[in-house]
Formats: structure tokens, sequence, C-alpha cells
């Protein structure tokens, strides 16, 4: 069995005509009997049952259609990834808003070398083919790839009283929390359990940056987030700090796509350096 059977039996049996099917196909109408006849051959069953006025396809045929339509989209795909950069192979992944641009970074730059004649789309938010997410984001359906471990660091602004590293510990009276966020449960045990504690709320881990930028007070962040911030001292706690996972969210039925197949293959053998220092 090989493609052009297959793109034979599509052909008859979304026309139900041999004549249309040739037709649509280039070639004679004897030259596809004679195709599907080995088809029918190698699998050993009878897949379409001639009429006075086109063809019947038979319970077989009807189970072979799904397979055949993705084994010959599977072969379309990889032709074209490999044919040159103006039959690239798209791909759409979503990005969430609490991922480091060094993160985002290091992975277009990885799927690039993993697939040369990728196109790929970046959105924001939860859309694509898969998307670039922390393990806590994930739906139930959804499986995940980790590519990158970090732990939470605590983010001061420069002039706060604690930015000294040669300052004692003090209890911390000015928390910015992420109360929405999927961090947060796991979070709450560093921040104290007085409302007095807490200077202000942010909606994303993003947002809590900023205002920890502008002076208003103390972050529990993940280090991408921070690495290299000028405007923010970081300063690891006493106690043993949470950590966050980043890789791919991803249906079990996106590996059908040979482009989500073939960065899935790839990161499981080649992981980003950084988890494997975590």
């Amino acid at each position: 069995m090989d493609i052009r059977h297959l793109k034979a039996f599509l052909a008859v049996f979304e026309e139900r005509n041999i004549t249309a099917a040739a037709q649509r196909l280039f070639i004679s109408q004897p030259t596809l009997s004679v195709t599907i006849k080995q088809l029918e051959e190698e699998l050993g069953a009878t897949l379409f049952v001639r009429q006075p006025r086109g063809v019947e396809v038979s319970d077989e045929a009807r189970l072979l259609y799904p397979q055949a339509r993705r084994m010959v989209a599977e072969s379309e795909a990889l032709s074209r990834m490999f044919r040159g950069r103006e039959n690239r192979a798209p791909l759409t992944l979503g990005i969430e808003g609490d991922i480091a641009a060094s993160h985002i970074e290091a992975f277009v730059r990885m799927a690039h070398q993993a697939l040369p004649n990728l196109l790929l789309t970046l959105e924001e938010g939860c859309h694509g083919d898969g998307r670039l997410a922390v393990e806590e984001m994930c739906c139930e359906d959804e499986l995940f790839l980790p590519l990158w471990e970090e732990s939470y660091v605590m983010a001061l602004p420069l002039d706060h009283p604690m930015a000294n590293a040669q300052a004692g510990w003090a209890p911390i009276e000015d928390w910015i929390t992420c109360p929405q966020h999927p961090s947060h449960q796991r979070l709450m045990a560093l921040y104290g359990r007085s409302p007095e504690a807490v200077a202000g709320h942010a909606g994303s881990l993003q947002q809590a940056l900023h205002m920890v930028t502008a002076g208003v007070g103390v972050a529990m962040l993940p280090q991408s987030l921070v690495s290299g911030h000028e405007r923010i001292v970081v300063r690891a706690l006493h106690l043993p700090a949470p950590t966050r996972r980043v890789g791919l969210c991803y249906a079990a039925q996106a590996l059908e796509l040979p482009t989500m197949r073939g960065l899935h293959e790839y990161f499981q053998v080649n992981r980003p350096a950084a988890i494997e220092a975590a």
C-alpha cells in the first residue's frame, strides 16, 4: 500500500463514481480501477460495489476513509515541510501571559532548529494547536511536556528596607499578591495571615512585577521574570521556595499534526539547558 493507492481510494469514496474520480486524478478509468483492485487485494476487503450509476461504499471503506485522509494529509504536510521556504509547515501556538521573554525566545529558537521550514504563528492566551504555559494552567483534557523548572524568589524594590543583603530578616508587611493566579494557594503560607501585611493585589505575575518596580511592595515571582531586572533586588528565602514548570500544553489529538509531533519528539530529546540545572 502506498499514498497513490490511498489517494485513489479517497477520490472514489468522495466522488462515488469511477469516471469522475479518474478525471479528478487525471488518470484513465482502467488505471484507477486497477489501483483500487490492488488496494482491495492488499487489504483483503471489498471497498466498493459497482452500481449502474456510480459505486456503493462498503462498511470497510467507511472504516478506512478517516485513516486514509489522515495518512494522506500527513504525507503532504511532510512533503511541504522539506520542499523549501516557499512551502513552510504551519503551526499556531498560544503564549500565556506570565511566561518570561527569555523562555519564549529560547522556545522559538529551538523550534526552528527542530523544524527549519516551520511557519510559526504566536498568539496571546489560550489559542492555537498548543500553548507555552505553566503546568498549573493546563486543562483537564490536556497533556504537558515540561521544558523549564524554576523557583519562585522574593523580588523587592531597590529602596526596600530588606533589599540590602546585609539586613536581617524581618516580617514582610507589604506583600503584593495575585489572588486569582493559580500560584496563589501555594504562596499563601509565605505571606502570613495578617491583612495588614498586603500592600496590593495584581491580576498576573507580570502586573505584580510592575508594582514591585514602582516601589509598592514585595512579591514572590518566578526567577525567569526577574532575572537581570535592573530595578529589582532578589533575595533568596530562608524557607524552601515553591517551584513552577513551564512547557507545552496540548491535546492528545494535536500530535496528529506533523509539526506538533515533530516539536514534541525534538523537545523530548533536546530539553532546554535550564531545566537540567533546576
